[in-house]
């Protein structure tokens, strides 16, 4: 038997397979319609080379944000059907990692599997979890072992049917169509019409004074800015960013006159922009006077800063245009004109996740300066979850040479396991040989235009590596606030720690046989806990534990750390710092830390139930952020779902997300502010970032909460939110709830602003990112900033409401303005900081299109966008002035285009 088994083990390890890059995979949404919460897809294997893909030995790799429903527990059905189903094909579907945490799984052959032969293709139908949308919720990163051996990378094409209900339609309760050119000719009902100095500019200005007829021409030659000594910063942002555009020096004079030259910026800290009678922080006065030049007067520091962007704005677009080739303008003519302007909110801000994708330093610089264009003044970087630890701390090192990093690892022994199909992105070191070498190869030969779905995001497009030195964060710090622009910082914690986790557990194998004692000194786990959860992400192994006082000695020791960095940069401000406290698991058996033996041991922590332990935790970890110096935020969570509701927290800043129509938190924020709490709105449903512009397979993005525009930030009601539900996000009219609560004028004083979240699953370029965020980010800013908003009333004689002509002006503002610049908008580098870069990647929206007695017909959503067609299948493209003869076209496409030529995805027009 012994040497039967060495012949076999023998065998088995020298079987012959076919090369990892001939092998084709191919994913398809096959059916929605088979069960609740429940889907069919397929993976069909299609092998290209000389050896057949063998009966045994060999292990396909993946992760997918839809699980398939074969790790379901034998207590749920749909688990053991899926099992069958599989079993039925000879291959099996099982978590990859031996944590078996997360959206790692692997697909093997078992008994009876038949050989797929070169030349053969094989289809496998697979169960999922859930719905499948969008061509991004496919599964991606696919790698394959052969006999145990190093991984090889494996192409993956996605297929759905945009016309096919059964692909798309997320079950029988969803009516939301999928978008289509005419839907989009429909609802584009906005035509093109002048737009006032006003509302040139994002956010529009509070009020104007024409001087009629009047012009500056500003000369890159003569201009001087003239500027105090504590409006240096100020000073030097200005003269660089008029660089940029002007030829010219812009020299800086600071002495203390005002004499009537080009540029003056000056401090008044009795700005009243309102009349109102008292001063308004971040108040500015801007006039561009033909003989008295342009002079920028703040009630504060800031107030200059924002002055300054509006001067930015108001510069023509054609001087944009031109600031990137060798025919840079030598002047630019402006309009003369007296503006007054002020925020609403003193919390305008933006979070970024950078812990599920890395993105660089120079990616955070630009990102910045862009928030700063348009008057945002918070922003908060995520640099801690479940899937990346994104900021050294000195003295934890392990943390980022352990958590800053994904891979092929099934122990996490060196690394996190892959997530969502990004490692080390097409860099080696990840442990998956044989990955694209680049974009254009990971997208099946074709470069990508990052304007919707690029197949790439499935073939390890993606930054699972990568970290801020803390030298690099004080450069963060520093840049920020030259903007005046906060950054907060936010650690998740209890929930959403499998990072710092896996991080710790990693340093306490690397002392525990030499130092028990530093082995011990931060870990964050009871690794004899016995309780059971399972995360909305399908984590089982993400919370630390409140009864280890070596849990909040890794707080401390993370919190004091971020202070000292912090305090070296003279210029930030230490505001506040967020500690997370969302989504604790609410599935399955929905136990935290009940049964862990630490807990019961500790008499501080022992007979509590879960809610009572969050509050006991809560409440340490905000006072550990508090005694550090900084104010404590959190989200809205902390308050209305985990703890027992009787905590005291200590002053807490909350931010509030959930309020998806049908779940039941819809007025949780208002509930809070009217209790005392100054709240920042950060409701996903109109603020999420992350969320798909539209129901489209082509699109990007999440829809868990539904599909957000920039139509729909806009449309924001800060102190109506309930008028912001049309239809939930299946498409049905949101019913009306008696029992929402409503904001109490004192609770009106309590939301402080907005939050525009961007979480980081999908983020696997740069270029992503900026598409999700742009131009959503301007209905944001104008939200934020924008005092006066259009009146509740009824449709007008045309059938529009004033929010629908506010929405008229603000999408001519993007078609005719705020676009054009954005393309070709350039960092303001005063330090020489960030490479030579301009244009922003924002969504070029698809024109609407409908033929009509063969007439094609074209809209779009912003107008002044140049829209095109084309008949002859794309080899020409036309621009589009009126109505066209399509009679005798065979095909007819129509696309919309920028003005440096970019253009967007192209769609057909049925005839």
């Amino acid at each position: 038997m012994v040497s039967q088994f060495s012949f076999s083990s023998l065998a088995y390890a020298t079987t012959p397979h076919p090369q990892a890059d001939k092998l084709d995979l191919v994913w398809k949404v096959v059916d929605h319609d088979i069960g609740e919460n429940i889907f069919l897809g397929s993976l069909t294997i299609t092998n290209n080379g000389t050896e057949a893909l063998s009966d045994q030995g060999w292990s396909l790799y993946f992760n997918s944000v839809r699980p398939p429903a074969s790790v379901l527990p034998d207590s749920d059905p749909n688990g053991v059907n899926a099992r069958q189903q599989l079993a039925s094909q000879h291959v099996s579907i099982r978590n990859a990692d031996v944590a078996k945490s997360g959206d790692y799984f692997v697909l093997e052959p078992t008994k009876g599997f038949t050989p797929i032969y070169p030349g053969e293709s094989r289809e496998i139908m697979i169960t999922a979890q859930y719905w499948q949308m969008l061509k991004n919720d496919s599964p991606s990163g696919f790698h394959i072992s052969f006999n145990g051996t190093a991984p090889q990378a494996v192409m993956v094409d996605v297929f759905m049917d945009p016309s096919n209900p059964k692909h798309t339609r997320q079950s029988i309760h969803d009516i939301k169509p999928v978008e289509t050119a005419a839907l989009r000719f429909a609802e584009n009902t906005s035509t093109k019409q002048a737009i006032s100095i006003k509302n040139q500019v994002v956010p529009q200005l509070q009020s104007v004074e024409p001087i009629d007829g009047a012009f500056l021409n500003l000369l890159g030659w003569l201009a001087t800015i003239n500027a105090p000594d504590n409006l240096r910063n100020e000073a030097l942002y200005l003269q660089s960013a008029l660089k940029d555009l002007i030829q010219g020096d812009f020299q800086i004079n600071t002495a203390n006159q005002y004499p009537a030259q080009q540029i003056t910026l000056k401090l008044n800290p009795n700005l009243d922009t309102d009349g109102d009678g008292s001063a308004d922080n971040e108040g500015y006065k801007l006039t561009i006077d033909p003989f008295n030049g342009i002079t920028i007067e703040g009630k504060d520091e800031a107030g200059v800063f924002y002055g300054i962007q509006t001067l930015r704005q108001l510069i023509p677009s054609d001087v944009y245009k031109n600031s990137t080739t060798a025919y840079k303008e030598k002047n630019a003519v402006l309009s003369a004109f007296s503006a007054k302007d002020a925020p609403r909110f003193e919390y305008r801000g933006m979070m970024l996740d950078v812990s599920r994708n890395f993105q660089s330093k120079e990616t955070i610089f630009k990102l910045i300066d862009l928030l700063a264009y348009y008057k945002i003044n918070k922003f908060e970087l995520n640099v801690a979850n479940d899937e990346g630890w994104r900021l050294e701390i000195p003295g934890i090192p392990e943390l980022t040479e352990f958590g800053a990093k994904r891979g092929y690892d099934l122990e996490e022994k060196q690394m996190l396991h892959t997530f969502m199909g990004a490692s080390n992105g097409f860099a080696v070191g990840d442990g998956i040989q044989g990955k694209p070498e680049n974009v254009t190869v990971a997208n099946k030969g074709v470069p990508p235009k990052y304007q919707g779905f690029e197949v790439a995001q499935q073939n390890f497009l993606g930054e699972g590596w990568g970290y801020y030195t803390v030298q690099d964060f004080k450069e963060i710090l520093k840049y920020a606030a030259d903007r005046h622009i906060d950054i907060i910082l936010e650690y998740d914690f209890p929930a959403h720690a499998r990072a710092a986790i896996k991080a710790m557990e990693y340093r306490y194998n690397k002392y525990k046989d030499t130092d028990p004692v530093e082995a011990n000194r931060y870990r964050l786990i009871d690794p004899l806990n016995e309780s059971r959860y399972y995360t909305p992400q399908f984590y089982t192994d993400n919370m630390v534990n409140p009864a280890l006082e070596s849990t909040f000695t890794f707080l401390e020791k993370v919190i004091s750390e971020t202070k000292k960095m912090y305090d070296s940069v003279p210029e930030a401000e230490v505001t506040r710092l967020h500690g997370g406290g969302d989504e604790l698991p609410h599935l399955g058996p929905n136990e935290w830390w009940a049964k862990s033996p630490l807990v019961q041991q500790n008499p501080v922590t022992a007979g509590k139930s879960d809610a009572e332990l969050f509050d006991y935790f809560f409440t340490r970890w905000a006072s550990i952020i508090r005694q550090n110096g900084f104010q404590v935020a959190s989200w809205g969570d902390v308050l209305t779902h985990n703890g027992t509701g009787n905590a005291n927290y200590g002053e807490l800043f909350p931010l509030f997300w959930n309020n998806v129509w049908g779940w039941g938190n819809e007025h949780q924020s208002y509930v809070f502010a009217n209790k005392g709490y100054k709240v920042v709105l950060s409701h996903a449903t109109n603020l999420y970032f992350d969320l798909a512009y539209t129901k489209h397979p082509d699109e990007v993005g999440y829809h868990w909460a539904g599909y957000t525009d920039t139509k729909k930030a806009f449309e924001y009601r800060p102190f109506n939110i309930y008028a912001n539900g049309k239809t939930d996000k299946l498409g049905n009219p949101v019913a009306w709830n008696p029992d929402w609560v409503h904001l109490t004028e004192e609770g009106k004083k309590n939301v402080v602003g907005l939050q525009g979240q961007l979480f980081g699953e999908n983020l696997k370029s740069p270029e992503i990112m900026e598409y999700l965020t742009f131009p959503k980010l301007l209905g944001v800013a104008e939200r934020a900033w924008v005092t006066d908003m259009p009146i509740e009333d009824a449709p007008d004689a045309t059938g529009k409401t004033s929010m629908d002509r506010a929405w008229d002006t603000f999408s001519n503002t993007l078609g005719q303005y705020a676009l054009d610049k954005l393309e070709y908008i350039q960092v303001v580098d005063i330090y020489n900081q960030v490479p030579n870069t301009h244009g922003v990647n924002y969504r070029v929206p698809l024109p609407g299109a409908v033929i009509e007695q063969g007439k094609l017909k074209i809209n779009n959503r912003f107008p002044g966008l140049t829209t095109q067609y084309s008949l002859d299948d794309g080899q020409t493209w036309i621009p589009y002035y009126g109505p066209v003869d399509v009679n005798h076209a065979a095909k007819v496409q129509v696309r919309s285009v920028t003005a440096s030529g970019r253009s967007s995805r192209t769609e057909y027009i049925p005839q």
